[in-house]
This record gives structure tokens, C-alpha cells and sequence, in this order.
């Protein structure tokens, strides 16, 4: 039994790279060291811990020693971090996940933490809410923003989340499609479109439980090729319509329509995510944040009468901000 290690955070540094990378040169470029010198940090923390932390053969994947220490060692760096910041002066950085990047979750992150001043963040992109919850549970970043939803397989159990933002969408159309002309729609009106999705459907859950709500039997999918992809396809095809945030920006409004939805509204969710093992010092000054913004805008604004949430989401109301 190893007792009394007193751990190097470099080498601690140098195995969270490679164990988030799981490959020698990008974690040698990253930590802008040669792979020579990062091998022998691996090499003498698995000496000083007496425990072999990668396999090497074939490739390079973590142990079973590894797996346990990642989370830790993700921990210990956090920890030194708000060490040399209790020093320094400068606060902690808080790193970030979010998708859903069409819908461009940092606008609602940015207006959150604009009048907390002291938060400093590191952006990161998520492929989705999958990819995120699994970055969380690594420790490879302290929190996850976008639509999270349940995931099969309890690939989510150790994360917790608090709801911040219901944000109504609109239906988004070409100018020649035959519903252009209207001040608003109810959803039951697009039973004649095709519902575009900007990625592969079985990642679009909230599209997909609109779709099925509404009884949208015409779907296309493909892949996410961006926010100037997804407006040429909607303007060039008159038949097809997508779903979009209210608030969010699209590039370029030429020969598109953006038209409410009513009876009923529907609200897509914004949440934050995190690991229930690992509060960051500064989640629930965020959380309050979120709270405060939220209150002012009225991001979570909700009657059932008027609006409509996917079943799934109706459990986050429960959690949502006080």
C-alpha cells in the first residue's frame, strides 16, 4: 500500500492530458512538451503511485487504476488552481460545455454571468448531450449547458441538473413556402411540411418529440454542417420548415420567414449539468446568476394552457430556479 505520496501536479497535468486524449503527440502538443519528456512524467507518477495508469499495447487506453484516478487528478488540479488564485488574485476558471450550437447556448450563458464580473470561463464544444455528460463524469470539464434529456443505458447516473431557460421557438420557413404569409401558426398547421433537421434525428431529441406530438410525419435529417447549411436548405426548399429559438440570431433573414408558434408555444429547455460528486466554488454563485437573469427576463416562464414541453422535460420544473 503506497502512503505519504506527495503528487507533482505536473506529472498529475501530464496524465490528464494523455488520459483526455489517449494519444501521446496531442498530449506532448497540448502541454507543449516533446513525447519523450511526457512519457517519463507517466512513467515516474505510475512509479511513485506503484500502479500502471495506461496500457500501452495496441494503442493507448486508461486501466482500471486509471479510470479511478481521473476523477481525482481532475480534482487535485482544481484544487491547486484555487490555490494559486487565492494568491494571486485572479478567480477560478470555470470550464464549460455546451451544444446545441445552432441554437448558440453561450448568448444565454453570456447574459447570465455579464453582471457577476468575476466569473471567468473556458468555452468548450460539446458534440451533444451524450458527449458532455460523459466529459462531466470524466472531469474533463466542471459544467455542461444546452437540453439534456435522458440517455439510455443510465449513461447520465452521477450528474444532476438544474433548469435556467424555457425559450420559445419559432417556425422557420422560406418565403415562397405556402405558410409564409401568416402572423403566427399553431403546430398542428405544419402537418403538410417536412420538418428539417439539422443532424441526424436521433440526436435531435426535442425535434423529434415535436414531430411525434404533432403528428409532423414528413422528416428529413443530415448532417450538422452549420447555421449557413441549415438556412440555404430552408430557403431553397419551399416545402420544408425547422424549428428555432426565438431569441437566437440567424445570419442572414433573406427569403426566410421566422413565425410564432402558438396553441401552444412550444419551449425548448436550457439547463445546467454538472457531476454530483464535484461542485465547483463558483457553481452556486453561476446558479444564482442564471436565477437572477432568469427573474428579470422571465426564462422560465411557463403556463401549461398556453405552452407545450416535451413530457420529459416537465420533472425539470421541479428543479427549476428559485
Amino acid at each position: 500500500m503506497v502512503t505519504g505520496v506527495d503528487l507533482d501536479l505536473t506529472l498529475v497535468r501530464a496524465f490528464a492530458v494523455t488520459a483526455e486524449t489517449l494519444h501521446f503527440g496531442r498530449a506532448a502538443e497540448r502541454l507543449n512538451t516533446s513525447q519523450q519528456a511526457l512519457s517519463k512524467r507517466i512513467a515516474r507518477l505510475e512509479t511513485m503511485l506503484a500502479v500502471r495508469l495506461f496500457e500501452r499495447a495496441s494503442g493507448i487506453r486508461l486501466t482500471e487504476a486509471g479510470e479511478r484516478f481521473l476523477p481525482a487528478a481532475h480534482e487535485a488540479l482544481a484544487a491547486g488552481d484555487r490555490a494559486v488564485a487565492a494568491v494571486t488574485g485572479a478567480g477560478p476558471v470555470v470550464r464549460i460545455d455546451t451544444w446545441g450550437h445552432l441554437y448558440a447556448p453561450m448568448r444565454t450563458v453570456a447574459q447570465a454571468v455579464q453582471a457577476l464580473g468575476m466569473v471567468r470561463l473556458e468555452p468548450g464544444p460539446g458534440r451533444d448531450w451524450p458527449s458532455v455528460a460523459a466529459a462531466l463524469l470524466r472531469g474533463d470539464t466542471d459544467l455542461g449547458f444546452g437540453r439534456v434529456h435522458a440517455l439510455p443505458g443510465g449513461l447520465d447516473a452521477g450528474l444532476t441538473q438544474r433548469l435556467v431557460r424555457l425559450e420559445p421557438v419559432d417556425a422557420v420557413v422560406s418565403t415562397s413556402h405556402p405558410l409564409a404569409g401568416a402572423d403566427e401558426l399553431r403546430p398542428a398547421d405544419l402537418r403538410d411540411s417536412t420538418l428539417w433537421c439539422p443532424a441526424e434525428l436521433t440526436r435531435l431529441d426535442f425535434l423529434r418529440r415535436f414531430a411525434d406530438e404533432f403528428h409532423i410525419t414528413r422528416r428529413q435529417d443530415g448532417p450538422n454542417l452549420g447555421l449557413d447549411h441549415l438556412v440555404h436548405h430552408i430557403r431553397t426548399d419551399t416545402a420544408c420548415f425547422t424549428l428555432f429559438p426565438a431569441d437566437a440570431p440567424l445570419p442572414d433573414h433573406a427569403g426566410l420567414r421566422s413565425i410564432p408558434l402558438v396553441e401552444p408555444t412550444p419551449l425548448y429547455a436550457w439547463s445546467l449539468a454538472w457531476r454530483e460528486s464535484y461542485r465547483h466554488p463558483l457553481l452556486d454563485t453561476l446558479l444564482r446568476g442564471f436565477a437572477e437573469t432568469g427573474r428579470t427576463r422571465r426564462w422560465l416562464d411557463y403556463t401549461p394552457q398556453r405552452d407545450w414541453l416535451p413530457e420529459a422535460d416537465h420533472a425539470k420544473l421541479a428543479l427549476r430556479v428559485r
